[in-house]
């Protein structure tokens, strides 16, 4: 996998009364991609080392959290063999962020927020992290909304006993909670895509800081005539409010993400995401260091 686009020719002709302007914009996409391809060689003819994937992971005083994202690092070293593959916290573990981005160097990273949503560690925390450091680093979106994580999120559901076809049933989307409102929208676009995937209600909750909590996600579902009601763990690994919230489950509680195949995939899908999406980038303060905001989709309705 490279970092750069394939170059491939759009269009050598152009329509009937076409503006010049579209040729020099032709030519300047095709600069472009050219450049990109001769900055993956260098001075000496070989190639060029892919930059590091740095996975970002929040950090938890339970120790089966830890365990979890180690074990997911390894499942994306084993699908993208050579390519190098760092862990950092936010906090509460190590090694820390900041650490492993000091141990890199002045080299390249992709730094990709173990997290489903954005919010204020996407926003901020990170990107001032990496701006400090003195790696060259990228920073990739959230995880969610992701088609990939709904495959994940059905597979846990089926494991916890959900079967398909079954009457007046709903699902309670259970998540960690954030103030930041990008953060309900882009769970709310899960619980959309979970709802359009299992043809039932799915109603996002949260286990602080926002609402509904999945107590009041329950009662609601019940009240609109769903006999049985099953939370899904929209957390990427167990710990304490993963816990509360399975506990609050009046029939089934799935699993968190954890080490699903689907995650590890989409860890490698942001990494490449933010090394082919160079329109998106902004600098952040600090020489050679750089942010992507990739645009999300609208919560559907």
């Amino acid at each position: 996998m490279t970092a750069s686009k394939p170059l491939h020719d759009e269009s050598t002709t152009l329509p009937h009364g076409a503006h010049l302007d579209s040729t020099a914009h032709l030519m300047n996409r095709i600069t472009s991609q050219l450049a990109d391809q001769l900055s993956l060689v260098s001075r000496d003819g070989r190639r060029r080392p892919e930059p590091a994937l740095v996975l970002v992971a929040h950090g938890s005083r339970d120790p089966r959290t830890l365990r979890t994202v180690t074990a997911l690092v390894d499942r994306v070293r084993e699908l993208r063999p050579g390519l190098p593959v760092r862990l950092g916290h936010i906090e509460l573990n190590e090694p820390l962020l900041p650490d492993t981005l000091a141990a890199l160097g002045t080299s390249e990273a992709v730094l990709v927020p173990l997290l489903l949503s954005r919010g204020y560690h996407v926003k901020r925390d990170i990107p001032d992290m990496a701006a400090t450091a003195p790696a060259r680093t990228r920073v990739a979106t959230a995880l969610g909304p992701h088609p990939l994580l709904v495959d994940a999120l059905h597979d846990r559901l089926i494991e916890a006993g959900w079967r398909k076809g079954a009457e007046k049933t709903g699902v309670v989307l259970a998540a960690a909670g954030s103030r930041d409102p990008d953060a309900a929208t882009d769970t709310g676009r899960t619980a959309q895509l979970l709802a359009d995937r299992l043809g039932v209600p799915v109603i996002p909750a949260y286990a602080s800081a926002a609402k509904p909590t999945v107590q009041e996600a329950v009662q609601a579902l019940t009240s609109r005539g769903c006999r049985r009601v099953a939370v899904a763990s929209y957390f990427t690994a167990p710990g304490y409010f993963a816990t509360q919230c399975a506990e609050a489950a009046p029939w089934i509680a799935s699993a968190p993400l954890g080490t699903h195949p689907a995650m590890a995939r989409l860890v490698l899908h942001r990494y490449d995401e933010a090394l082919t999406t160079q329109a998106d980038w902004t600098y952040l303060r600090g020489a050679g260091n750089c942010a992507t905001s990739h645009p999300q989709p609208a919560l559907a309705r």
